[in-house]
């Protein structure tokens, strides 16, 4: 009979010890009891006995067979229905409208590879910049960056978008998920990743919670913040980050392919072999360009999903994919329900009780201490909590106004540097686990970076991106606040 790893019994012995520990004053029993299974799956995630969909889906399964995600009070009112009630919560998830633009960003993947436009675009870069690794990491990143103003959905921008196209670019240097993913594949995925986070927070239109976080200070504190103010504001600290970006990746996390001198020729020789556009890659180009345009310019009257869906549509209706392409997409099916699962189980966290708890028990240890140290560490408390969350929305509307607030009530707090402090940090943070933001299941989910490594390097980079906001955007803001 074989042994139960050690991998699978951690996760499971951290939920019960930290459920025996008795409940923290001010937090309800099951408001622990749940704390203790989300740090269990988080446990699981970091480890992966099982997959990590798989993981997402007991954990939340086992909350709602408990009856966890709801009070005593609830439970104990003769008409609530606690089993219709509990299905609703475990399902929830599956309804998210950022859990499908995920889901789209692998069909539009699948699009390109399947008509071919995405390999010669693809080429086309390789032939132009490929001789040095250094040179594609840029491209990746200016694409990035021209594209963010005009999309507030950083799903759709770098998953829906960028990661198609680039997907494609690993291959024609031999490198592949799994043993070859470090030859230029992982850099090439790490980095992307990296700047459409940092282009997230570098202009009030780059990401959706941006934009929720302006309306939330407004009501907290009565604060008007305008596109020009958000974006000067960032400025110091988005250029140097874009500027270092492709270069740090490639120095903590090195490609084994550096440049090649051959390679670009060779494309150039794969797209003379290719000839002209086909019938089936201009029809994607044109859903493509379709997509891209509404998502920037249909925001009022038609919603992001609902563009990626209306493509996919579309895309089968042109018989750019089958119906059985999609269904065979297991990658895309798995960080569906790996995705949809956590959402849930995050959002669970605020729902008990837990986030308003831990955002007081760290606002009443800060009492006392000087404004500077006091704002430094708000940001930090507003920064890494984002690890008991899986949607940047669900933070900014549960945690913002709570520190906010916080911030604001302690004397001589500058509370316009305080506000654009905590909203710069939305974007940025979105690094530092692989259900982070929209875009990094997808990047996740592509098999390029390791599971260890994501992690890793989403603390790494996580730090770096707080530090350069804190010790050269602080100090930049402070003037002007």
């Amino acid at each position: 009979m074989k042994s139960i790893p050690w991998k699978a019994i951690l996760p499971v012995l951290v939920a019960v010890v930290v459920a025996l520990i008795p409940a923290p004053e001010g937090l309800a029993p099951y408001a622990w009891y749940y704390f203790a299974i989300f740090l269990g799956v988080i446990v699981g995630l970091v480890l992966e006995p099982l997959p990590a969909a798989a993981i997402g889906l007991i954990g939340v399964v086992l909350i709602g067979v408990l009856g966890l995600a709801f009070s005593p009070e609830q439970r104990a009112d003769p008409k609530f229905d606690l089993p219709g009630e509990a299905i609703k919560w475990v399902l929830g998830g599956f309804s998210n409208t950022t859990v499908w633009l995920i889901f789209a960003a692998f069909m539009f993947a699948m699009g390109y590879e399947k008509t071919g436009l995405g390999r010669r675009v693809a080429l086309f870069l390789v032939q132009r910049l490929g001789k040095r690794t250094l040179g594609l990491g840029y491209a990746v990143t200016l694409s990035d960056l021209v594209l963010a103003p005009f999309t507030p959905s950083n799903t759709a921008r770098s998953g829906g978008t960028i990661f198609p196209v680039i997907r494609n670019i690993p291959g024609l240097y031999g490198s592949e998920p799994g043993e070859t993913a470090r030859k230029i594949g992982s850099y090439i995925m790490w980095t992307a990743l990296a700047a459409t986070c940092v282009t997230s927070s570098m202009f009030l239109t780059g990401l959706a919670p941006n934009l929720l976080a302006v309306e939330l200070v407004n009501k907290t504190v009565n604060m008007q913040i305008t596109w020009i103010q958000w974006f000067t504001g960032f400025l110091p600290v988005g250029v140097i980050l874009l500027l270092a970006l492709p270069w740090l990746v490639y120095k903590l996390y090195p490609p084994e392919i550096k440049g090649s001198t051959e390679v670009p020729e060779w494309a150039r020789q794969e797209l003379a072999k290719m000839g002209k556009l086909s019938r089936q890659e201009i029809v994607m180009a044109a859903l493509a360009l379709l997509a891209l345009l509404l998502w920037i310019l249909g925001r009022s009257f038609i919603d992001a999903t609902m563009v990626a869906l209306a493509v996919i549509c579309l895309m089968l209706l042109f018989g750019v994919v089958k119906w059985n392409d999609v269904l065979g997409n297991k990658a895309a099916w798995n960080v569906l329900v790996w995705f949809a699962t956590l959402v849930t189980l995050a959002g669970g966290l605020n729902k008990v009780g837990f986030i308003p708890w831990l955002s007081n028990q760290a606002a009443g240890a800060l009492e006392g201490l000087p404004v500077t140290v006091v704002m430094v560490a708000l940001a930090v408390l507003f920064f890494f909590i984002h690890y008991f969350f899986a949607s940047i929305t669900a933070q900014t509307t549960a945690v913002l106004p709570v520190v906010l607030a916080v911030g604001a009530a302690v004397p001589g707090m500058p509370v316009t540097l305080l506000a654009l402090l905590l909203c710069y940090t939305l974007g940025i943070m979105g690094i530092i686990t692989p259900y982070a933001t929209g875009p990094s299941p997808v990047y996740f989910g592509s098999g390029f970076i390791a599971r260890r490594d994501f992690w890793l390097l989403g603390l790494i980079f996580g730090v770096i991106f707080l530090a350069v906001l804190l010790i050269i955007g602080l100090p930049y803001l402070s003037i002007f606040y």
